[in-house]
C-alpha cells in the first residue's frame, strides 16, 4: 500500500503516482538490497553513484518516510532505531535552516546522535589543517557531514576521513538536495522518465546535481541562465553522457528564461545570489532580469507541470502566486530533506 501521508499544499496522487508507489513497494527491497556495497563509501555528488545506487537511496528515503512520517501507523517509541550508538558531527561553515534540522531530526528517529560545529566550534584549515581535523572526527564518530564553501575542503576531508563523508553543500555540488528533489518529483508523477525539467537561473551547485540526477532516471533536462552565470562546463559534459546512456534528448541551453520552460513539466529555479554573495546583489538582480518564475512563465510549460525551490526563497526569483499555488511542491520537498539523509547516512553505515 502506497503512505497516506499527505504534505501542505501537495493535491492528491495521481493514478500514475498511485501505480507507480504501488509497483516500487514490491520492487522497493530489491532496489534497497543494491544499497548493500555502498557501505563505507563517501556522498559527494550525485555522478559517483551508479543508477542502481541511486534508485536505492530514492527507495530507501520512501521506506523511511512510510516507517516514521506523521502518517504512519507505527509507534515512535517502538520503531526500529537501526544506528543506535552511531553518530555524526555536521561542520557548517554555511548557515542551514533544513540541513542542520533534518540531519538532527533524522539521526534522532534512527536512534544516533548528532554535533553540530558551527564556525566558532571549528575553522577547517585554519587553526588545524583539514587532515587533521578528518582523522580527529574520524575517531569520534561514525560519519562526517560537513556544509562548506569550496568543494576542495569536502574533497580533502574525504580523502583523510576513515570514516564515510556526506557532502550537505559546497560551491560546486549539492546531491542531498537532489535526492529530495527527485523525491518529490516521483511522489507527484510516479515515474519521472521522458519528463523534461527546466530550470531558470543561476548555473550553481543546486542545477549541478539536479541535472546529474534528472538525466540519471531519463529526465530531459533544458537550462536557462544568464550569459555569464553558465553551469560548470565539466559537469555539463557529464550530465550530456549521462543523457545519451540513458536514452533522454539532448541537453538543451539557452540564456532565455521562456525557451527552457516551454513544454517542460517540472519548473526549478534557485536563490540569485547565495551565501558569500552578498556584495553582488545589486548587479545580480540587474542581469537576472526576466527569470522570475511567474504565472505568465509557468503558462509556458505543460499542462501539470509543478515548481520546486530549495529554500530560502526571495521574492524577485518566483512570485507568490507561484510558490504557494498547487503547482509549487517546494514543501513536501524540504521535508525530504530529512527521508533522503536519513537514507544515506543509514546506507553508508550499512544499517538499513
Amino acid at each position: 500500500m502506497f503512505s497516506t501521508l499527505r504534505y501542505v499544499n501537495q493535491p492528491a496522487l495521481s493514478s500514475a503516482a498511485k501505480s507507480f508507489i504501488n509497483n516500487g513497494v514490491a520492487k522497493r527491497g530489491m532496489s534497497i538490497a543494491a544499497l548493500n556495497g555502498f557501505e563505507g563509501k563517501h556522498f559527494i555528488s550525485i555522478d559517483r553513484l551508479s543508477n542502481e545506487e541511486l534508485r536505492g537511496l530514492l527507495d530507501l528515503s520512501k521506506k523511511y518516510r512510510d516507517t516514521y512520517g506523521k502518517g504512519s501507523s507505527v509507534d515512535p517509541l517502538t520503531a526500529p532505531k537501526p544506528l543506535t550508538g552511531q553518530s555524526v558531527s555536521m561542520i557548517f561553515q554555511k548557515r542551514s535552516t533544513r540541513t542542520r534540522v533534518s540531519t538532527e531530526t533524522g539521526m534522532t528517529l534512527l536512534g544516533g546522535q548528532s554535533l553540530f560545529l558551527g564556525p566558532s566550534d571549528i575553522q577547517l584549515g585554519v587553526n588545524e589543517s583539514m587532515r587533521d581535523t578528518a582523522l580527529v572526527l574520524s575517531r569520534f564518530n561514525s560519519l562526517v557531514l560537513a556544509r562548506v564553501f569550496s568543494h576542495n575542503d569536502v574533497l580533502e576531508l574525504s580523502e583523510h576521513a576513515t570514516v564515510p563523508v556526506i557532502n550537505a553543500l559546497s560551491d560546486l555540488h549539492h546531491p542531498l538536495q537532489t535526492l529530495a528533489d527527485l523525491m518529490a518529483l516521483e511522489d507527484h508523477f510516479g515515474d519521472v522518465k521522458g519528463k523534461t525539467l527546466a530550470w531558470v537561473g543561476d548555473g550553481n551547485n543546486v542545477l549541478h546535481d539536479l541535472m546529474l540526477g534528472g538525466a540519471k532516471l531519463g529526465m530531459n533536462i533544458r537550462v536557462a541562465t544568464p550569459q555569464g552565470y553558465e553551469a560548470n562546463e565539466g559537469i555539463l559534459e557529464t550530465t550530456k553522457k549521462l543523457a545519451a546512456e540513458n536514452g533522454t534528448e539532448d541537453v538543451f541551453l539557452t540564456n532565455v528564461a521562456s525557451e527552457a520552460v516551454k513544454g517542460s513539466d517540472v519548473v526549478v529555479t534557485d536563490t540569485w545570489v547565495s551565501m558569500g554573495q552578498e556584495e553582488e546583489y545589486e548587479q545580480r538582480v540587474k542581469e537576472f532580469d526576466g527569470y522570475q518564475v511567474n504565472a505568465d512563465l509557468m503558462a509556458q510549460a505543460n499542462p501539470g507541470a509543478v515548481f520546486l525551490h530549495c529554500l530560502p526563497r526571495h521574492p524577485e526569483e518566483v512570485s507568490d502566486e507561484v510558490f504557494y499555488s498547487p503547482q509549487s511542491l517546494v514543501f513536501p520537498e524540504a521535508e525530504n530533506r530529512m527521508w533522503t539523509v536519513m537514507a544515506v547516512m543509514a546506507a553508508q553505515l550499512g544499517k538499513m
